[in-house]
């Protein structure tokens, strides 16, 4: 099994290595143009209407969970299939994250924080196919993620606690005098917290895909010598799978301490 893997990841270098090489001999390496937005049709022009390089994979992936969350698993057995199974696993793990994080009264935005999950790991995934593209390496897809997951915690909080919910940011543990400066930093870091979600999880999904593109443009370049970067594309290769899913599952997990915030906030 093992010996498998590492052939597979391999010929997957070797396809990264000649899709991603550059068009003429030499170091003319563009990392960034991989996250370039495309329209499908209609020329170069992009518009807020129109299907991009963008449209296309965020479908793919949610395609790509109807498949294996909805029929992976309608033929459900006492032996489950691997469909079934990794649709059984991804929704025990988040159960039990948003059980043990949030507290048992969080489970009813068990369905949110699944979606939220399975979004991100599955286009995370998809990125790392030669030739695709990674939806979630662009601001303004974790953008509008990270501000989604903001405002409904906001939103969830006020209606449960009204005015009690401002309570988050008074440390009444603290000294008196000290009080209304650390509100003032508590104000700061809760409205840094959509920007943080945002730049942590676009920011490492788009250096890991710049540093793929420089090492498979070198192999491109060096032609009989490309074995070299090959293998240190190989550990990064494995890297960038391990990152693809830790991104995702740190997005999730931040997102369940903020709404233990929403539900309980109180210092």
């Amino acid at each position: 099994m093992g010996k498998l893997f590492f052939y597979v990841a391999l010929a997957l270098v070797l396809v990264s290595g000649l899709v991603f090489a550059p068009e003429h001999a030499g170091l003319a390496i563009h990392p960034m143009d991989q996250f370039t937005v495309k329209a499908l049709f209609g020329g170069d022009h992009v518009a807020w209407y129109t299907p991009t390089n963008v449209t296309l994979w965020m479908f793919l992936a949610i395609g790509a969970i109807f498949v294996l969350l909805v029929m992976g698993s309608a033929n459900r057995g006492i032996v489950p299939s691997r469909a079934q199974s990794i649709a059984e696993l991804a929704y025990g793990f988040i159960y039990k994250m948003v059980e043990d994080v949030a507290g048992k009264d969080a489970v009813k935005f068990f369905p949110y924080i699944m979606t939220l999950f399975m979004f991100i790991v599955t286009a995370n995934f998809l990125g790392l196919i030669p030739m695709s593209f990674t939806t979630t390496s662009h601001f303004a897809v974790t953008g509008v993620l990270a501000v989604v997951v903001f405002v409904a915690i906001t939103i969830t909080g006020f209606v449960l606690h009204g005015v009690k919910f401002l309570g988050l940011f008074w440390v009444s543990s603290a000294p008196l005098a000290l009080r209304p400066i650390l509100a003032l930093i508590e104000v700061i870091s809760y409205f840094v917290r959509p920007v943080s979600l945002c730049i942590r999880l676009a920011g490492n999904i788009m250096a890991g895909h710049a540093v793929l593109k420089v090492f498979a443009g070198f192999a491109g370049a060096l032609g009989a010598a490309s074995f070299l970067p090959i293998f240190a594309i190989s550990a990064f290769y494995a890297l960038e799978v391990l990152v693809a899913f830790i991104q995702a599952y740190v997005f999730t997990i931040l997102t369940c301490v903020y709404l233990k915030d929403a539900l309980h906030p109180s210092h």
